[in-house]
């Protein structure tokens, strides 16, 4: 399994292939991720690397420390690290090649073409069906009292009820979605900063993990300018 950093959405733009077809990219920032801790199978009975990311800003050490917590100031102390907002662990088959402190970068996907991004995606609060599941309605004219309405959602006697797992109004986004096989378009290891091909969920300036693609099969890398 490959390891999974932590990024921020920063917005969308436009590139041009060597046809001079547009582009449409996300801007995913990659500042470096720090490992904070090492697990193993003989201390805790499998292989994993704990990652942290956003480091903690403040005026004062004292800022810095309330805003962090007594608990994982410990847990970042004995890492030798600075506190970090987010935390993600990643099981791997071997964690040899890591080391307590070792900043990871972007530059990891220099050589990988595809990617899955993970994220919440936006809250849009109680909806109708016509919006959550794009059903249809019922006519618009005058008199039918049937419009945005889902419809009958039982049977007759047998069974006698509504079953389970049917498309009906309620909560809309704000859910964990994995967008997969996204194209690498560049890597911008001097920014910190990885553009990929379509949309990736989420709002501007939120949580983003990415990974390489677990399904697509490896293909020859293109260039974009």
């Amino acid at each position: 399994m490959s390891l999974k950093l932590m990024g921020k959405k920063r917005g969308m733009m436009q590139l041009f292939d060597e046809k001079g077809n547009v582009v449409v990219c996300t801007v995913i920032q990659v500042e470096p991720n720090v490992v904070t801790q090492i697990k193993t199978k003989e201390t805790d009975g499998y292989e994993a690397v704990q990652i942290g990311f956003d480091k903690v800003l403040g005026k004062t050490q004292f800022t810095i420390d309330k805003r962090t917590g007594k608990p994982q100031l410990g847990h970042f102390k004995k890492a030798g690290v600075e506190p970090r907002r987010r935390l993600a662990e990643t099981r791997l088959d071997s964690t040899n090649e890591y080391t307590m402190g070792q900043e990871i970068t972007v530059d990891i996907f220099n050589d990988i073409e595809y990617i899955d991004a993970i994220a919440i995606s936006k809250g849009k609060g109680y909806q109708g069906v016509m919006k959550r599941h794009n059903f249809s309605g019922g006519p618009a004219s005058h008199g039918s009292g049937f419009h945005r309405h889902a419809g009958s959602t039982g049977m007759r006697s047998t069974p006698g009820r509504g079953l389970p797992g049917g498309k009906k109004a309620g909560q809309m986004g704000n859910e964990r979605v994995t967008v997969q096989n996204l194209l690498v378009v560049r890597v911008d290891v001097d920014n910190q900063v990885i553009l990929v091909k379509g949309q990736v969920p989420g709002p501007n300036n939120g949580l983003v993990y990415i990974r390489p693609a677990v399904k697509k099969v490896k293909k020859v890398k293109k260039s974009h300018s």
